[in-house]
């Protein structure tokens, strides 16, 4: 079992309250959760409007497929033009 991790960082210049942040965050993790079928959540930056942390995870019996997934759901991320990626970084779930 291979489980895949992204976290990316963004910045939403044209934000302005809680309610734009919403607007421009539920469509990424929505969209990613069905469409790529991958665990999607808002993980941190709550609280603040011009920034968003989302964090995916993808689980597969290969390596190269959760790679594959996850870059799909990171050239998604990327193609929402209200944001900046300003991070996205990957970790793989070690078995212990």
């Amino acid at each position: 079992m291979f489980v895949l991790a992204l976290r990316v960082d963004l910045h939403l210049p044209a934000c302005r309250s809680l309610k734009d942040r919403r607007q421009v965050v539920k469509p990424i993790v929505e969209g990613a959760r069905q469409r790529f079928r991958v665990s999607a959540a808002e993980v941190g930056g709550l609280d603040r409007w011009q920034r968003a942390e989302l964090g995916f995870a993808v689980v597969s019996a290969v390596p190269h497929q959760a790679s594959a997934i996850m870059d799909e759901v990171e050239r998604f991320v990327w193609s929402f033009p209200e944001v900046e990626v300003l991070l996205a970084e990957r970790n793989w779930l070690e078995e212990g």
